[in-house]
Parts: C-alpha cells; sequence; structure tokens
C-alpha cells in the first residue's frame, strides 16, 4: 500500500543522505550526539544480558549504545534500567472514555509508546469520519498511534449500528502513514464460512496484516480462519486455546483489560520459547483502571511476579510486538531503532521514570506542544424518549434465558431460570439477582427495544445505563425498576451519551461522553474522579461487580459466547441466531 500523504509523527520520512552522514557520524562520535542518556544499564532482549555504557540519539533514531558519548544534551539516568518502549498491540481508545489526546497523556509516561488501535467504536457510531478523525488524530500526539481499519462495523448482522462499512468503504482510507493493515476481525462465523462481504474485506487486504478475533473457535473452523491469511489473536482466554492457536502460527496477544482479564489464565504459556510470538494488549481499560493498578506496566510486573521471565515480559511488552506488526524501526535498544526508550527503577517493579518517544523527552511540554484536531460524533444519541412501560417483557413462557455474567470476562452463560409471569409481565427477582437488561437503538434507525434478564450484577434497586454498549453503541440499561430505567435512558439523551446511575427516578452521578456518546472532552483525572463517583453510586444500588459499566457495554457484543442482547433481541451467539 502506498499513499502520497507527507509523511507525520506517524511515520518519519526516510534519511536522506545528508540525514545519514549525520548519523553516522554521531555514531562513530565524530560529531556529538543530539541527545545522550548516561549512566543507565541497556537490558538488551535478543541475548537478555545488561549492557553498560550511555545511548546515543540523533533526532529520532538510537545511533549509539555501549560505549561512551558526548552530546549536545545529556539526561543523567544513573542507576536506571533501559528497555524499549513498551507496544499495546490491541486496544480501542474510545473504552479509556477519553480522546486520543488525553489517553496519550494518560499512558504514555507509563511507558506506552506505541498503541495500535482499532476504533470500530466510533466507526460503528459515525462510519469512517471517526476512522479518519483518529489518523488526524495520530498526527498530532506524542505516542506512535496505529490506526487499523476497522473490519467489522456492525460485528454482524444482528445489530442495529449507526453506520455500515464495506470493502469499497474502507479502500480511500488504506495508505494513511499510521495504517498497518485490517482490525480484528469479529465475525469469524463470517469467515469460516464464506460470507461474500467479509470476502471483499479480507481480499482487499490480502497479503498484508490482519487481526484476529476468534473466542473458543478450534479445530478444522480455526484451520479455516487462520488460512484466511489472519495473523494474531487477543481473545484466547485458556492455556490451552492459546497453544492451540500459537501452533497453528497465531501470534497470541495476552490481554488484561478492565472487564477482559486473561493474564493470569496465559501466564504459565509465555516462557522464553513462546515469547517471540506473544505480545501483550489491553483492549479495554478505562483512567480509573489506570490509576488504580496501571496499564502495560501493570501487566509486566504481574507477569514477573507469577513466574514468567523478565527476558520473556519484555520481549512480548516490545521485540515480539514490533515483529508480529511489521514495525522493523522498533522493540530494540540499538543502533538504527527508534529511540522510543523508557527508563525504569528496576525490571521488576517497572515504573518508569523516563520516556523518549522517537527521542522526544516526555513531559507536559511536550504534552503542550502537540497540535489537536476538533471533535467528531457530537449529538449522535438520537433515541426516542422511554417510559416504564417500554421495558415489560410481554413473554408467554416462564422458562427464561438470562445472561449470566462471568466477572473479569466478556465470555457469559447461557442461563436457564423459571420466572413467574404476573399482570402480563415477568418482573426482575432481585432475591434471586434476576434483573432486567433493554438495549434501546439510539441512531435514529428503527426505535428498536429489546429487554431481558440478566444474573450477576447484584443489583437490588435503581438502574444504570450507559452508551457505551459494544460495538453497536446503543443504549444499554439495566435495573430492578423500570421507572428508574427510563429515566436514565432519557438523561443519556440529554448528555449526548455517557454513564448515568439513578435510584428513585433521582440521578445519583453521571459522566457526560459527547464525543459519539463514546469519548469525554474533559481531562483524564476529571473522568477518572467521575468514574469514581459512579462505582461508588453502583455500590449503593448492590452492585457487587468492580468495573460495572464496562461489563455491561459487553452483554450486547453478539460475537462473544455464549448468551447475549442486542436492540434485535436475545441472540444466543453459539449458534450465532436470534432467539
Amino acid at each position: 500500500m502506498t499513499s502520497a500523504t507527507p509523511p507525520t509523527r506517524a511515520q518519519a520520512p526516510a534519511p536522506d543522505k545528508a540525514e545519514l552522514a549525520r548519523r553516522i557520524a554521531q555514531a562513530r562520535g565524530d560529531k556529538p550526539a543530539d541527545l545522550v542518556l548516561r549512566g543507565g544499564t541497556v537490558f538488551d532482549l535478543v541475548t537478555g544480558s545488561m549492557i553498560e555504557g550511555d545511548v546515543a540519539i540523533c533526532g529520532d533514531t538510537i545511533v549509539g549504545i555501549g560505549d561512551a558519548y558526548e552530546g549536545q544534551s545529556i539526561s543523567d539516568v544513573s542507576g536506571l534500567t533501559l528497555v524499549p518502549g513498551f507496544i499495546d498491540t490491541h486496544l480501542h481508545v474510545e473504552s479509556s472514555l477519553v480522546t486520543p489526546f488525553e489517553f496519550d497523556r494518560c499512558v504514555t509516561p507509563r511507558g506506552v509508546t506505541t498503541a495500535i488501535c482499532d476504533p470500530h467504536e466510533i466507526a460503528n457510531v459515525i462510519g469512517a469520519e471517526g476512522i479518519a478523525y483518529f489518523q488526524a488524530a495520530s498526527e498530532h500526539v506524542l505516542m506512535d498511534l496505529r490506526v487499523q481499519l476497522s473490519a467489522c462495523v456492525p460485528s454482524c448482522h444482528m445489530e442495529t449500528s449507526g453506520a455500515t462499512l464495506l470493502a469499497e468503504d474502507l479502500e480511500p482510507l488504506m495508505g494513511h502513514p499510521s495504517g498497518i493493515g485490517l482490525a480484528e476481525f469479529m465475525n469469524y462465523p463470517g469467515v469460516v464460512h464464506r460470507d461474500d462481504a467479509c470476502l471483499d474485506k479480507l481480499a482487499l487486504f490480502s497479503g498484508g496484516h490482519i487481526d484476529g478475533h476468534c473466542p473458543l473457535l478450534g479445530g478444522r473452523d480455526l484451520n479455516a480462519y487462520v488460512s484466511a491469511g489472519i495473523t494474531t489473536e487477543h481473545e484466547a482466554t485458556s492455556a490451552e486455546e492459546a497453544l492451540e492457536k500459537l501452533r497453528k502460527g497465531m501470534r497470541v496477544l495476552i490481554r488484561e483489560g478492565s472487564v477482559s482479564k486473561d493474564l493470569h489464565a496465559l501466564q504459565p504459556v509465555l516462557t522464553d520459547v513462546t515469547a517471540p510470538y506473544m505480545c501483550l494488549c489491553t483492549d479495554d481499560r478505562n483512567p480509573l483502571d489506570i490509576a488504580e493498578h496501571g496499564h502495560l506496566d501493570f501487566m509486566i510486573r504481574t507477569l514477573i511476579a507469577l513466574g514468567s521471565s523478565p527476558l520473556a515480559v519484555y520481549r512480548a511488552a516490545s521485540l515480539s510486538a514490533a515483529e508480529a506488526f511489521g514495525l522493523k524501526d522498533r522493540g530494540l535498544l540499538a543502533p538504527g531503532k527508534r529511540a522510543d526508550i523508557v527508563a525504569l527503577d528496576s525490571l521488576e517493579t517497572c515504573n518508569a521514570q523516563g520516556v523518549w518517544c522517537a527521542g522526544t523527552p516526555v513531559s507536559e511540554a511536550a504534552f503542550a506542544a502537540r497540535g489537536s484536531v476538533p471533535p467528531v460524533g457530537r449529538r449522535s444519541v438520537k433515541a426516542n424518549p422511554v417510559s416504564a412501560d417500554d421495558f415489560r417483557c410481554a413473554d408467554t413462557a416462564e422458562e427464561t434465558h438470562v445472561i449470566g455474567i462471568r466477572e473479569g470476562k466478556i465470555l457469559t452463560d447461557h442461563l436457564r431460570e423459571t420466572i413467574a409471569i404476573k399482570h402480563g409481565d415477568k418482573a426482575p427477582d432481585v432475591s434471586r439477582d434476576l434483573v432486567r437488561i433493554a438495549v434501546i437503538e439510539r441512531h435514529g434507525k428503527n426505535g428498536n427495544i429489546a429487554t431481558g434478564f440478566v444474573k450477576g450484577f447484584g443489583l437490588q434497586a435503581g438502574a444504570i445505563a450507559s452508551t457505551v454498549c459494544h460495538d453497536h453503541h446503543n443504549i444499554v440499561a439495566v435495573g430492578a425498576d423500570y421507572a428508574d430505567m427510563a429515566v436514565a435512558a432519557n438523561r443519556l439523551g440529554a448528555l449526548e451519551g455517557g454513564f448515568v446511575v439513578v435510584k428513585g427516578e433521582e440521578v445519583l452521578a453521571e459522566l457526560a461522553l459527547p464525543v459519539a456518546g463514546l469519548m469525554s472532552l474533559e481531562p483524564f483525572e476529571t473522568v477518572r474522579a467521575a468514574l469514581e463517583e459512579l462505582r461508588a453510586a453502583a455500590r449503593t444500588l448492590g452492585v457487587t461487580l468492580e468495573e460495572p459499566f464496562l461489563q455491561l457495554a459487553f452483554l450486547a457484543l453478539p460475537v462473544i459466547p455464549s448468551l447475549k442482547i442486542t436492540d434485535h433481541g436475545m441472540v444466543d451467539v453459539d449458534a450465532f441466531e436470534l432467539l
């Protein structure tokens, strides 16, 4: 893929003759380096050895290690261990609830110098305009934000999204400097059964990079999926599943998000032998979780504490990730590589004491010097007002399909419960932890409202609601009281989207997400404080889940087994059909 687009921060221009001469001169010490990191120790991810000496940087490129250098600028990193910048290999910036600029400011100081994102959340709301927004933002952020093109908008035919992207819609977006390839192909049944629209997209990116998404897929169906040219997988949730996918040539990305927590299950698979084919990703992680636990830094120190070798872990965090995604210019601290560097107090604690992105020190001044892009996707919540009666369940059978939550997983159980019909309705039963869940179409397409039951929130009263509802991002509400559900859903329209907690028809806490109903325009610190208030308010309703809003969001994703709900109704994902 080629592009006439001028090189940007996401893709520096190839060095000309004069720049090559400058690099060589600084590497030999014939001229002072632009920047020297002095006094640290380099962790070599090829041999596992520790290398004493300075790190010399010319512009955005490392030109020397393991020797003494003079520099026009000197940074003292005495006593620190230097490692390559971390690469998050799969995430949705929108799920951090802040713009790409605030995401940059939130995680780059923790050592994340490259993030490979799929903007399919915003694309499901406003289409190609959302992807173009992320591409434009990538030209200004300090980190290297790589923007994959969203493969499944919508994720499948059993939901109403705000947009549809076919192969011909993606083709004009190809060639941007931030691009690598096609993002996670979530419609794995469509691949396996050779859906025509799926084949069009696979053919368009044939020979390039295509990300995977195939939870619990195995055997011949997995062979078929991988045969389509799909090379990565972040949905493995057990060691057995990960090993089969590794054996079949996939790069397995260990995921630890705010809801999807697979690190402990997959840690035994990460060894010095498998590390070249394993990477790290967060997928969906919000500022509250980042503040309380961390980002990739949290994953690194946790994996080491669980027994994985530092060499295996830091390879997965950088070198293996760079190799998996064809980013040959990074992943090592070596001459000729991009100067993405993290200075740590120790390998085990992984606390960043300094970070450089392409040779630029990460600082408030560097963030302040960035350009910006106007927000998009305003006034995207177009749902009709709802009333309490809209949440009644007019089923005629007492045997009821119930979504069973697995905390820390986006997989759900397909439960069956007997719920009595009274006055033409199957009401919530908080004594059995059976509460109403509803999805309300909010894109102004059809006004659909679907209701069902969910078990696992612990909700005793009130309601919570959100427009973060994967991947279609309609309104999703869960509640023990229909009137409270109506108040919560209607309040989201006034906020232009967000999160709401309601009890007694009064709003207890809220967070506005006016950018496509997904992202705040506030600093990440403000969003973090609001999330703390929302979590506390949810607990007053009896909610026991650590991350109730993100857990709620994934209950509407019909490409993750086993039972989900969309505005079309309850979805048996295993059978891939509406109930």
